[in-house]
């Protein structure tokens, strides 16, 4: 299980990457449009650049996740014990997990909302867009999961 929960996380690296390089190319098309005026303005960059950037967001927050990196507040005292390490992980974890539950169950009627929608521009389906938020919460649950998995062991030594 872990090699395929590996290859998951090495593919949304891979795609994270790539939809930085793709950012680039309507942000630069937006920026050339309104210094030359060869190049008409195109609206839809506007929107290309929008949609790519919720998934570079939602897309780094599953793998800040599972890295362990993701924006955490200490609010709670560092522990000097090894078992209390653990308490304070879990603790983290359980409330990523309770936010990655809002994302699924309110993630799921904006995803079946989008069948029914396309974007304005681009007229690209917006299930695409809408259906980055229960993927991220589902990611999250699963990287969770491996993480409980090394919390409990590392409890028991």
């Amino acid at each position: 299980m872990r090699k395929i929960i590996q290859g998951y996380y090495r593919f949304l690296q891979i795609l994270l990457v790539v939809l930085m390089g793709l950012l680039m190319i309507p942000v630069a098309l937006q920026i050339f449009a309104r210094y030359i005026g060869l190049i008409p303005r195109y609206i839809w960059t506007e929107e290309m650049a929008r949609f790519s950037f919720i998934w570079i967001v939602l897309i780094g927050s599953m793998i800040a996740v599972r890295d362990g990196t993701h924006f955490a507040v200490d609010l709670l005292p560092q522990s000097k014990t090894k078992k209390g390490e653990v308490l304070v992980n879990l603790f983290v974890d359980f409330m990523i997990f309770l936010v990655a539950l809002i994302f699924i169950v309110w993630g799921w009627p904006l995803l079946k909302f989008g069948l029914m929608q396309t974007s304005e521009m681009a007229e690209l389906p917006m299930v695409f867009i809408y259906s980055a938020w229960p993927i991220a919460g589902v990611t999250w649950l699963l990287f969770l999961g491996e993480k409980l998995v090394d919390h409990i062991k590392l409890w028991r030594s």
